[in-house]
C-alpha cells in the first residue's frame, strides 16, 4: 500500500469521525433565541460553514467512493436543515404565545389626528361658495402648451403683457411650460363647450419670482369664468360682493381700481380692507391698509372668437386669485412662506379647522 493511499484513508477516517461528532451536535442543538439559531446557520450551512467546506473535499474522492461519501453528505446536510427549520418554527410559536398573552382589553396607544392644509382648507371653502352660485369645478394640465396659456388670451407672440408673467419654460421644448394661471383651464373649457358657461378653475400655477413674504414661485389659484348671453359688469361686481362678504364678513371694505388685462375689456382689480392691521398699514399689504385679492373684467371678444364663441351673441367675464392672500387673512398669517415649509407646528394649528 503505497503513502498516498495510507494518507487518504486516514483523512477520510478523520473526517467521517468529524461527520459523526457534527451530527450528535445537531442532535443536541436547542436555540435559546433568534440569534442563537442564526449562529448555528453560519456554522453549518453558511456559505463558509462545515458542509459546503467537506463538500468541496469532494474532488480528492476516488471515483469509485464519491457516491458512498456523498451520500454522507447529503445525509448531515439534511439533518442541519431539518433542525434548523424545527428550531425556527418553535422559536416563532413560542412568539405567538407570547404575543397571545396580551390583553387586547388594554386601551391602545392614541394616534395623533391629523389636519387639511390651510390652502386645502381656503381652496374648499371658496369653491363652496361659489357653488352655491352654480359654478361648476373644472381642472386641466399643470404643464401646457404657449396657445392655452398665452396665446388664446389674447396675448401673441410679442406682446408686453408675457412679460408681467415671469414663465418656466422646458428647456426641451420652449413652447412647453409650467401653467402661469389657471386660465388656460378657462379656454379648454370654451373650446370644447358651447355656453352657457359657468365654472371655476382651482388649482397650482408657476412663476419665476422672488419668493418673500408676500409672494412664491408656486403657488394656488381659483379662476372663474361666466358666460352667457346678456352677462353685465354689474353681474361680475355683485358676484364677487357676495364672496367677499360670504368669506370675510360684513365688515369687509371693498373697492374696486381700473386694471389692464389683456385677456379682459374692461378690466379692474379688487381690494379688501387688510384684516391683519385693520387698515392700519403693514408689511403684508405694504402700508397702505388695503390687499388685492383678485383681478376681474369682461371676458375679450378676441378670446371668444379664439374658442369658437360668437361675441356678438355671447359675453362673459371672468376673475381669478390667489388662494394663499384669502388664507393669510383668514387665519392672520403674515409669511406666505409658512405654506410650503412643511412645518408640524404650523400645519398642527388647523386641526379641527
Amino acid at each position: 500500500m503505497d503513502d498516498t493511499l495510507i494518507h487518504y484513508l486516514r483523512g477520510m477516517e478523520a473526517m467521517l469521525k468529524q461527520i459523526e461528532a457534527c451530527q450528535n451536535e445537531i442532535r443536541q442543538f436547542t436555540a435559546q433565541d433568534a440569534e442563537a439559531l442564526e449562529q448555528f446557520r453560519i456554522r453549518f450551512l453558511g456559505v463558509k460553514g462545515i458542509i459546503k467546506s467537506m463538500m468541496g473535499e469532494m474532488k480528492l474522492v476516488p471515483v469509485d467512493q464519491k457516491k458512498s461519501f456523498g451520500q454522507v453528505m447529503n445525509s448531515f446536510k439534511l439533518l442541519a436543515e431539518e433542525k434548523f427549520e424545527s428550531e425556527k418554527s418553535r422559536l416563532s410559536s413560542g412568539s405567538s404565545s407570547e404575543q397571545r398573552d396580551i390583553d387586547i382589553t388594554l386601551p391602545g396607544h392614541p394616534l395623533s389626528t391629523g389636519s387639511r392644509h390651510p390652502v386645502t382648507l381656503m381652496r374648499n371653502r371658496i369653491v363652496e361658495i361659489f357653488q352655491r352660485l352654480s359654478f361648476t369645478v373644472a381642472e386641466g394640465p399643470e404643464i401646457e402648451d404657449d396657445w392655452h396659456n398665452f396665446t388664446a388670451l389674447n396675448l401673441d407672440e410679442h406682446h408686453p403683457a408675457r412679460d408681467m408673467q415671469d414663465t418656466f419654460y422646458l428647456s426641451t421644448d420652449p413652447a412647453i411650460l409650467l401653467r402661469t394661471h389657471t386660465s388656460n383651464v378657462q379656454i379648454r373649457e370654451m373650446e370644447r363647450t358651447q355656453p352657457p358657461i359657468r365654472i371655476i378653475c382651482p388649482g397650482r400655477v408657476y412663476r419665476n419670482e422672488t419668493i418673500s413674504a408676500r409672494s412664491h414661485c408656486f403657488f394656488h389659484q381659483v379662476e372663474g369664468l361666466y358666460i352667457d348671453t346678456n352677462v353685465s359688469f354689474a353681474d361680475l361686481k355683485q358676484t364677487l360682493y357676495f364672496f367677499v362678504k360670504e368669506m370675510f364678513g360684513d365688515d369687509v371694505n371693498v373697492r374696486f381700481r381700473p386694471s389692464y388685462f389683456p385677456f379682459t375689456e374692461p378690466s379692474a382689480e379688487m381690494d379688501i380692507s387688510c384684516m391683519l392691521c385693520k387698515g392700519e398699514g403693514c408689511a403684508v399689504c405694504k402700508r397702505t391698509g388695503w390687499l388685492e385679492i383678485l383681478g376681474c373684467g369682461m371676458v375679450h371678444p378676441n378670446v371668444l372668437k379664439n374658442c369658437g364663441i360668437d361675441p356678438e351673441t355671447y359675453t362673459g367675464f371672468a376673475f381669478g386669485m390667489g388662494i394663499e392672500r384669502p388664507a393669510l387673512l383668514k387665519y392672520g398669517i403674515t409669511d406666505i412662506r409658512l405654506f410650503s415649509e412643511n412645518d408640524v407646528r404650523f400645519l398642527e394649528q388647523f386641526t379641527g379647522a
